[in-house]
């Protein structure tokens, strides 16, 4: 169908899902985002891109730190499934345009992608970089940006308006390339509004999804990923709960805060930078039109800290605590009741209970569902102090929630003792006894839940109950034992209590019920009541267990809890265990921080609707209502049997014989002073009614009762009344009374213990005065145990008494006497009331507190009853100081009780002027120390007093208006005005005695002003406001700061809110902090403070601030320069910023690393910004030279601010928002510099270019700054800069055209043609080069108009350039040092991959293309063209998009080439060592000394010349000799490393020269050759040092044409199988097909060509002239640094020897090996073929390599190769065999004569000494076959042995002399071999294997060539002293060239070699340690090479002697002796010595 293309692409959303019915349908799903490019003529069909967030798979496979890319698919879809939401492109009023002018074509080639410019609304998603799209084709610049989004007009859904025009196109032509749209930059959902966290939590969950998750996933980070997983979580129900807007409002704000925090701890997490969202703004991010000051606090905060700081808790705040009992599970079928208290203890101390008790009533079903619905199951414990709660630092005290459970139970009278719980031991009825159930069944456990009795599952509300699981049932059987009973002696199912009937034996017994309790628990509330979220705990019952050895088996209380619970609960068995009969409570606790409890019910009906109340006991501040409480504790009757009841009258007695004391209770009542009960006064609990006879729980003799009462007596009745308690043992009668008098000794009674005497009840005490008589009675009897001292409470005597505790909560009666007489002032006689007065200081607190108001009445009283009395004034006004100091007790929230008191109660109009004297006289002599210390006193108090004066004032004028007088007193007015006065002249003293008033003065002042406000007019509060300041003026040390703070607080009165007020304010302000801040020249701590309490001064002031900014500008500019001169400390606690108050507030931060940034600088900067960006703006007026000067300071200060040194910059909000401020202050100052500082060109000598230079590069800082490249950041970021600063670089763009135009002088009508330029030259060129860099990074902008301004600048200065000096030179260097530290520092981005720049800075100089020979477009072309290369080699080397590690290296290559000819040394020094470093990080050690080698070369030998410091790399100021020198013990140290011998003994004999012919240094020169020995034995002991070659070719059009069809040689490790190789090219080239020979036809795909090469032997080498040459030195000689290989292609051995040859093809590379990219190209070929004398050569020394190598491994013990090496053996001793190599003896001369030596030609003499190896290789062989146990080989060792001595008899009369055992060795020959361990797992070799094959198929000698055929793998040592064990051996001749001799059996090494040995190791390479390099001991291959090479035999050991002593014994004879070096090594020889084992060269030798 056609397809129509749409004007703008469309972003739409799916509203309905699409099945895909055809391959191109787009399926679709709701919600996902669509972007329209296409549709139907008819419009029923779109085709667009769908954009889905990132596959998480995708992510386990990327680069790490990637940002995943959005998936994109295209395909066609129905527009009924769709909803368009807007169209992406220009802006309307353009559009309107374009479309009339472009009739209606769409404007395809205007692209959709581009800058982020603010007015395009930039729609990038993850990342600005075009999408990668399937299908798209095109290619080409990028697209345009859309300059705005254009919401529909009608949307499409409902109607069907085309969205497309008809596009007609010629037939056949191409079709256009599709549109690719930006993702979009994250506009706003409907919701954003009303709850931006909502789009701002599904941005981040997007981004972190697409960033973190899978990176956190590759590198394991799981414990991260867990917390990043609980944060997502917790944010999306947080999303979930604001979507659907279900919250309160303060449920809201919690939740707005908990967000913003929990997104603060995920960007932390993530590694991102911190944006600023405001709580309080419902979480938006705050932008740049947002206060910066409330930025920078919010940003601190959240970047430092991990939660929001919490205001410091108030003493005085309340808490509330919320108990719900939710369940109770136990077995008791009786009525039971939980009480409920609070209970508090200190650090070692006793609890002491805290709160009333609650109880709760569970009847005997254990029904809770009627309790729940009546809320008779929860209680509010209200009005707890911090204190309390333990929230005071220097308070130690733990609350508890103490829960006693409280049985009825049965007592019966007379008897034996009972048990705790009510029973009498014995005897038991021999039935269980019945429950009182009317059942009658057996009672079974039941738990007590809500719900019937039936249902375990009855909770209500839906409330699980797995937490209350009950104990399983236990079956009773008939006879109970003791031990069996849990709570008590009897059996659990009847839960302890008896029949009604009973079952006991004794008829006598009386029955009566009591309750008692039977069990305890406690739960910790500290922890609790920090939190403000409901918890659920379940709290255990613990019982005392009645026997140890029943206990014993339980689990008890936890430890903690262990000693409260025996504090409450008495056990004599001193065990617990969990009670059966009340198992466990479920409670809900929630906590609560309020004023006023009943308010707070108010407020919270949801939760406390009819909620009981517990009061706590006592006030935990300044009572608010009225309260008159008794609280009355019984603790227990000492009664023993020593114990005497007291009598009336008489003596003591004893206590009566019927009393056991097993059920002790006592009976209490209230009486009044006749006797009679007060009725209804007793409360048990707080939700009990009162009662007018209370009874307590039964209780043993010497347990505690535990309980307390509340009695509520009326305030008439308390002066009379006293409490009588009549203890009795239930079921009896009472036996003893006792009583207590409420009033006493004209006093309450006092709080604490008392010991109450019990007296006998009789006739004479059973009542309170006895009988008619009058006489006796129990109150006329001593009450107390000594007499009234309740002190004696602890002495108790022989008397029996009752322990009771009192605790008197009342606002109407006081325990103190003062207090008490003060309110009776006016019946105390006169001379008393001074004492009184002055005894005041001495009451406590809380006794004044209690009765505030009255005391303070009873002050006024005295003092109008004395007025004029100047004792009597000044008493009460001490007095009145005394009581209002309280105000300051932070105990005590007594402030508004007193404002309470002085605005509805005071009433004492004559009391002012009284006041007004006292206060004078204080201040007359302020210095007098008794004077002092009072009027420090006054000043806490003034404002109070100040209240009392105006509120008398006030009275006074109402009274004097009612008795007609109505003018004003100004006798009042005036004296008032002389308490300031002689303030401000106490302010102006300087006498050290006074600072303490004077800074309580200024700490307290502001507090003053607003009391005045009803006796002065605000104008007057004003100037006694700036007085008392301006007398501050002359104020030291941290007086200073304190009236910074004054200030502040003037700032922040409601009295000054009026604008006059605030002007005046501000204008003083300027005259009152100019000391205290501004240029310093010693920067101290005390200073920073006061700079810092400015910056709070202007913060509180900048809503009013106008003329006063230019004044604060220069002093702002001058503190921040001085700050950031001073060194800064780094500290671990943030200084909150902007502090109101002195000290500051710090936090302890959360980061990791010490803040190093100072808070006064962040402080600066912030109201730098604001005072800046004011409305007023900053007013800057000075002269020229001032002007100059702060301009260059500003200008400072913004670099510096921009350069992140006043704060991180990656605090994102703060850094972004003063890019915004800082961009408009340069648009004001730049009206200034274009007005001020522009001299005509008549007057260029005055241009200033400082000033002009320091402006242009702040704003180039800016505009080019990385915090505004919003193309590079993920979306998160991406939004948060969009809305904080706008588009700030487009508003940069246009300043830098106007100003770099304005400095330009106009252009001649000539450059105006030629160049297009309206200003050019001028004072422009004094910026040529210096901003050429700056200019080029604006260059490389992905923002079109700020890229282009960029370009249109550097055009201007080429052209400047090129007029001064016709030479682009500098400008060239320029831009290349700017593009190399640009891709340094900063991000790839679109434009700089398409080089954007580089086409519109040749664009803008193409009309001189049309003048011929124009010099300055050639140097153009040629500039352009440099750069344009640079800029590729840039990318190739910093982009990720790397195919292969080879052509990363390649490209660093080429750019290190290209920096080196262009003369850029110091960047071509730093590209080398990271090269070195980056082949290091590899292992490639070699590589990385080769790389090094390149910046080694740049100097020369001379130790005169000097060369500059390096910054990047590290390197001093040194000659040319030392940096060369450094430079190769870094090279030789990496060849060592990489085991290159060859190129480190080169650079060695290179030192070696220098330090013996330059320098000489003959201590360098020592080490250096004794490293170089060091070397030669390395090589001599190793086994393999020849590398692996492999020839590749690179075949198919899939490669590119830097590699396709060409021929590289690579390098591998001497060990490295074809296999590996093969593998490692597979995984640079996975697409890449192997092959391993044949030609491959150009086609599509890649194919590799892979062969093994070996390098190619020069056959004519020394080496071949000598014999017994170790094949691994042969190798090492003429095999290192090869750059020709070979491969046989032909050869022939058949037929006459001289007729013998072979054909090699000889490739020869570029480099020699090695090469810093292991690989070399093949550069030529030859094919070469060699004579019968090379052939012969070659075909020998391959033998002899083969046969040695497997002797080695048979005589290790692999017995399974015996039989290979008879054949080969045999082959050669067969003188008939075509195959035997003694056959080229005949291509040797025969001599005429027997005795005549004949010359031999150097082939003749290499055959010859060949042969006399492979016979010594075969003489070894043979002696491996006699000494061997295999059988088969003892067989043929005869027959051979013949055929040798007949074949080889020439050499073997060479090699064995008459005397063979004295001969010394000669250097080690094949026939000394050491051999490696045997490693099981190789393979057995069989002759075929061995001879005819290798790894590539390849075929053998006979054929063509011999391939190495890897049998086992090892690696020879770097620089380490070999020791190595020798295998025993037949007897050979030694020579003196041998590097070890036999010894004597037993015989042990001298101690001279063992120290040398040591010597010698320690000086092995004097460039490394000799401990490195790890040994290979293990693993070593034996290789058959194709070339007659012999691999050593030599076996590897380590230099270290930690790895020796690690290393695992070889597998055969005595374990792998270690050699020593090369010293310790001759040592050893013993020349001339036989030895004692005839056939042995050396024995197994152990050195150590």
């Amino acid at each position: 169908m056609p397809w129509q293309p749409l004007l703008r692409i469309a972003f739409a959303v799916a509203t309905y899902p699409f099945a895909a019915s055809g391959p191109a349908d787009l399926p679709l799903e709701i919600g996902d985002e669509l972007y329209i490019i296409e549709e139907t003529p008819d419009g029923n069909w779109l085709r667009g891109y769908l954009v889905a967030p990132p596959s998480l798979l995708t992510g386990l496979t990327s680069v790490k730190g990637q940002t995943l890319e959005a998936r994109v698919f295209s395909g066609i879809f129905p527009r009924s499934c769709v909803e368009i939401r807007e169209f992406l492109g220009e802006s309307e009023d353009t559009d309107d345009n374009s479309d009339a002018t472009d009739d209606h074509q769409p404007r395809r080639d205007q692209r959709l992608v581009e800058s982020d410019s603010a007015k395009s609304g930039l729609i990038g998603d993850a990342d600005e970089r075009r999408l990668p799209i399937q299908d798209r084709h095109r290619t080409g610049p990028p697209h345009r940006e859309r300059r705005g989004r254009k919401i529909p007009r009608e949307l499409p859904n409902g109607t069907r308006t085309s969205l497309s025009v008809p596009v007609k196109r010629e037939p056949g032509a191409p079709r256009p390339p599709a549109p690719v749209p930006m993702l979009k930059i994250g506009d706003e959902s409907p919701t954003s509004a009303a709850e931006p966290l909502i789009d701002e939590i599904a941005s981040c969950l997007r981004e972190w999804h697409s960033t973190n998750l899978h990176e956190l996933l590759l590198t394991r980070q799981y414990s991260r990923l867990d917390q990043l997983s609980q944060l997502i979580n917790s944010l999306y129900l947080s999303r979930q709960q604001l979507l659907h807007n279900v919250l309160a409002n303060h449920e809201l704000k919690k939740l707005r805060e908990k967000t913003v925090w929990d997104l603060v701890r995920v960007n932390k997490l993530c590694g991102g930078e911190v944006i600023v969202r405001d709580p309080r703004e419902r979480g938006r991010v705050l932008t740049g039109d947002d206060s910066v000051v409330e930025t920078t606090k919010l940003q601190s905060m959240m970047s430092l800290l991990n939660e929001p700081p919490q205001p410091t808790l108030e003493l005085t705040a309340l808490h509330h605590l919320l108990v719900d009992v939710r369940g109770f599970a136990g077995a008791s079928s009786e009525e039971t009741s939980l009480a409920l208290y609070l209970l508090t203890k200190s650090a070692g101390g006793q609890p002491v209970p805290l709160s009333e008790t609650f109880t709760v009533q569970i009847p005997a079903g254990g029904t809770m569902g009627s309790l729940a619905k009546s809320g008779q199951l929860k209680t509010l414990f209200a009005d707890l102090s911090a204190q309390d709660i333990g929230d005071v630092p220097s308070v130690e005290t733990e609350l508890y929630l103490v829960i006693q459970v409280r049985a009825t139970q049965q007592v019966m009278g007379g008897g034996k003792p009972q048990s705790r719980s009510g029973q009498k031991s014995q005897p038991f009825s021999k039935e269980p006894p019945k429950p009182n159930s009317s059942s009658g069944k057996q009672t079974i456990r039941r738990s007590l839940m809500w719900g019937s009795k039936n249902s375990r599952t009855a909770f209500s509300r839906g409330r699980e109950v797995a937490k209350l699981d009950a104990l399983t049932e236990q079956q009773e059987s008939g006879g109970v034992t003791q031990a069996e009973s849990r709570d008590g002696y009897r059996p659990p199912s009847t839960a302890g209590s008896l029949s009604r009937t009973g079952s006991i034996d004794d008829s006598h017994v009386h029955h009566a019920m009591a309750e008692r309790t039977v069990g305890v628990g406690i739960l910790k509330l500290n922890s609790i009541m920090k939190q403000y979220d409901s918890i659920e705990q379940v709290v255990s019952i613990w019982s005392p267990s009645p026997s140890p050895s029943f206990a014993s088996e339980k689990q008890g209380p936890e430890e903690d809890s262990d000693v409260l619970i025996r504090e409450l609960l008495d056990s004599r068995s001193g065990r617990y265990e969990k009670s059966r009969r009340a198992e466990r409570v479920q409670v809900q606790l929630k906590a609560f921080n309020h004023p006023d409890a009943d308010a707070l019910i108010k407020a919270t009906p949801t939760l406390l609707s009819g909620v009981c109340k517990s009061s706590k006991m006592g006030f935990s501040g300044a009572p608010t209502k009225p309260r008159s409480d008794i609280y009355v504790t019984l603790d227990q009757a000492t009664l023993s049997r020593h114990t005497l009841l007291s009598r009336f009258g008489g003596n003591p007695t004893a206590i009566p014989g019927n009393v056991h004391g097993n059920n002790l209770q006592v009976t209490l009542e209230v009486r009044n002073n006749q006797g009679k009960r007060i009725e209804n006064c007793v409360f048990a609990s707080s939700n009990s009614e009162g009662v007018s006879v209370w009874k307590s729980l039964a209780a043993e003799k010497g347990d505690s009762w535990n309980q307390t009462i509340r009695l509520s007596v009326s305030p008439r009745d308390v002066f009379t009344a006293h409490v009588v308690m009549l203890l009795s043992d239930a079921p009896n009668p009472p036996f003893a009374v006792a009583h207590m008098p409420l009033w006493n000794q004209q006093a309450f009674v006092r709080d604490g213990a008392h010991a109450l005497l019990l007296y006998k009840l009789d006739e004479n005490t059973s009542t309170a005065h006895g009988q008619a008589s009058g006489k006796g009675g129990y109150l006329s009897v001593q009450w107390s145990a000594r007499g009234d001292s309740e002190h004696s409470a602890e002495v108790t005597g022989p008397l029996a008494t009752l322990r009771t505790h009192t605790y008197l909560c009342s606002t109407r009666f006081s325990q103190d006497k003062v207090v008490l007489g003060l309110l009776k002032w006016k019946e105390v006689p006169k001379e008393e009331v001074p004492k009184l007065l002055n005894h005041l200081i001495f009451v406590p607190e809380i006794e004044v507190v209690k009765l505030l108001s009255d005391v303070l009445d009873a002050l006024f009283g005295i003092l109008v009853e004395h007025s004029g009395n100047d004792e009597y004034e000044d008493l009460v006004f001490t007095a009145l100081v005394r009581v209002l100091g309280i105000v300051h007790d932070r105990r005590f929230n007594l402030g508004p009780l007193v404002d309470q008191y002085a605005e509805n109660r005071f009433n004492y109009p004559f009391a002012t002027p009284c006041l007004v004297r006292s206060f004078t006289r204080l201040l007359e002599n302020p210095t007098e120390p008794e004077t002092s210390r009072k009027l420090r006193s006054t000043f806490k108090v003034v404002r109070h007093i100040l209240k009392f004066i105006t509120h008398a004032r006030g009275q006074q004028k109402a009274k004097e208006a009612g008795i007609g007088l109505t003018t004003s007193s100004p006798g009042f007015t005036r004296h008032l005005r002389s308490i300031f006065k002689a303030l401000d002249a106490m302010m102006r003293n300087p006498a050290p005695v006074l600072v303490g008033s004077q800074t309580l003065a200024v700490q307290h002042f502001h507090t003053w002003l607003p009391e005045l406000s009803g006796l002065l007019t605000t104008e007057e509060i004003l100037h006694v406001a700036i007085d008392f300041m301006d007398a501050c003026s002359e104020v030291k040390g941290k007086l200073v700061l304190y009236k910074l703070v004054l200030v502040i607080n003037y700032s922040k009165l409601d009295l000054f809110s009026h604008p006059e007020q605030k002007a005046a304010l501000t204008a003083n302000t300027v005259r009152w902090i100019e000391p205290h801040w501004g240029h310093q020249e010693q920067v101290t701590d005390l200073w920073k403070d006061q700079v810092r309490l400015c910056c709070s001064v202007l913060a509180t002031q900048l809503d009013s601030l106008g003329p006063e900014i230019p004044d604060h500008i220069p002093k702002l500019i001058d503190s921040y320069l001085c700050i950031k001169a001073a060194p800064i400390q780094s500290r671990s606690r943030l200084s909150l910023l902007f502090p109101m108050s002195y000290p500051f507030t710090t936090k302890p931060i959360t980061v990791a690393d010490e803040i190093t940034y100072d808070e006064s600088l962040i402080e600066l900067s912030a109201i730098l910004s604001a005072v800046s960006n004011s409305p007023s703006g900053m007013q800057l007026e000075l002269g020229e030279e001032d002007m100059s000067l702060l301009l260059e300071n500003v200008l400072r200060v913004y670099m510096s601010i921009l350069s992140g040194e006043a704060f991180p910059s990656h605090w994102l909000s703060v850094h972004i928002h003063h890019h915004k401020s800082i961009m408009g202050s340069l648009q004001y100052l730049s009206t200034i510099m274009l007005e001020s500082f522009l001299p005509d060109p008549d007057d260029a000598e005055h241009f200033n270019t400082e000033l002009w230079r320091a402006f242009f590069s702040t704003l180039l800082k800016l505009v080019g700054s990385p915090g505004l490249a919003l193309e590079t950041f993920p979306e998160q970021k991406r939004r948060a800069v969009w809305k904080i600063a706008g588009d700030v670089r487009e508003h940069g763009a246009e300043l830098l055209r106007r100003t770099w135009e304005a400095i330009g002088w106009d252009a001649s009508p000539e450059e105006r043609a030629k160049y297009g330029l309206q200003k050019l030259g001028g004072y422009q060129v004094q910026y040529v080069p210096t901003q050429v860099g700056p200019i080029v990074e604006l260059c490389l902008s992905v923002h079109e108009g700020l890229r282009r301004m960029a370009v249109e600048v550097l055009q201007t200065m080429i052209v400047s350039e090129w007029t001064l000096g016709e030479d682009l030179s500098v400008i060239q260097t320029e831009m290349i040092d700017c593009l190399d530290q640009y891709f340094k520092s900063k991000p790839l981005t679109e434009s700089i991959l398409q080089k954007l720049f580089v086409s519109e800075l040749l664009e803008r100089f193409e009309p001189l293309s049309q003048v011929p020979d124009e010099p300055l477009y050639a140097a153009m072309r040629d500039l352009i063209g440099t750069v344009d290369e640079f800029l590729d080699l840039l990318v190739a080397v910093h982009s990720g998009d790397v195919t292969s590690e080879a052509s990363h290296l390649i490209n660093r290559l080429r750019l290190m080439e290209f920096l080196r000819d262009m003369q850029k040394e110091e960047i071509f020094i730093r590209y080398v060592h990271q090269l070195s470093t980056l082949q290091s990080e590899s292992r490639n050690h070699t590589e990385a000394g080769l790389a090094l080698r390149l910046h080694a070369d740049l100097y020369d030998w001379d130790p005169a010349r000097q060369v500059g410091a390096l910054a990047e790399p590290e390197f001093p100021a040194q000659t040319h000799f030392e940096r060369k020198e450094r430079i190769y013990f870094e090279m030789i140290k990496h060849f060592e490393e990489g085991e290159a011998w060859n190129v480190a003994l080169a650079a060695y004999k290179e030192l070696q020269v220098q330090y013996e012919t330059n320098v000489f240094d003959f201590a360098k020169l020592a080490r250096t050759e004794r490293a170089i020995a060091t070397i030669y034995e390395t090589i001599s002991k190793s086994e393999k040092l020849v590398p692996k070659y492999f020839k590749v070719v690179y075949k198919g059009l899939g490669f590119p044409p830097s590699l396709r069809d060409k021929e590289f040689v690579f390098e591998g490790s001497p060990t490295e199988r074809a296999s590996a190789f093969t593998d490692r090219m597979q995984e640079q080239y996975p697409s890449a097909q192997i092959i391993s020979g044949g030609d491959v036809d150009d086609a599509e795909g890649q194919y590799l060509v892979i062969s093994a090469i070996s390098p190619h032997r020069d056959l004519s080498h020394h080496v071949f002239q000598r014999s017994r040459v170790p094949q691994v030195i042969r190798d090492y000689l003429i095999s290192s640094g090869p750059q020709a290989f070979s491969v046989s292609s032909k050869r022939n051995t058949s037929g006459p020897v001289t007729e013998h040859y072979a054909e090699k093809l000889v490739y020869t590379t570029a480099d020699p090996f090695p090469t810093i990219l292991r690989r070399s190209e093949i550069v030529h070929v030859d094919e070469i073929r060699l004579n019968a004398h090379q052939t012969g050569l070659e075909r020998i020394v391959r033998k002899t390599q083969e046969m040695s190598t497997i002797e080695k491994r048979i005589s290790e013990g692999d017995e399974e190769n015996a039989q290979l090496l008879v054949d080969a053996v045999s082959v050669s001793v067969n003188a008939n065999s075509e195959n035997s190599v003694s056959c080229y003896r005949r291509l040797l001369p025969v001599p005429e004569m027997e005795d005549e030596e004949v010359e031999l030609s150097p082939q003749d003499n290499a055959i010859r000494m060949a042969l006399l190896d492979h016979a010594i290789m075969l003489k070894r062989c043979l002696a491996t076959f006699s000494r061997s146990s295999n059988p088969a080989l003892n067989r043929v060792h005869e027959e051979l042995q013949r055929h040798f001595e007949s074949t080889f008899a020439p050499e073997i009369a060479m090699f064995a002399p008459p005397q063979p055992l004295r001969e010394t060795p000669v250097a080690p020959s094949p026939t000394w071999r050491r051999s490696t361990r045997f490693e099981p797992g190789s393979p057995p070799l069989s002759l075929t294997a061995a001879v005819m094959s290798n790894g590539l198929g390849i075929l053998s000698e006979e054929a063509s060539a011999v391939q190495p055929v890897s049998i086992r793998q090892g690696r020879g040592a770097r620089l380490s002293l070999l020791g190595g064990r020798k295998k025993d051996q037949s007897s050979s001749p030694q020579t003196n060239g041998d590097r070890s001799g036999t010894h004597e059996k037993g015989e042990t090494f001298s101690d001279r070699s063992k120290s040398m040995d040591k010597d010698q190791g320690a000086r092995r390479s004097f460039f490394r340690s000799p401990a490195n390099g790890p040994a290979e001991a293990e693993g070593t291959e034996w290789v058959i090479t194709d070339s007659g090479g012999r691999q050593s035999s030599d076996v590897r050991s380590s230099t270290a002697d930690k790895e020796n002593d690690e290393r695992p014994p070889s597998s055969g004879g005595n374990g792998m002796a270690r050699m020593g070096s090369v010293r310790k090594r001759f040592s050893m020889l013993r020349l001339g010595k036989k030895s004692s084992r005839g056939n042995v060269l050396m024995g197994s030798v152990d050195e150590e």
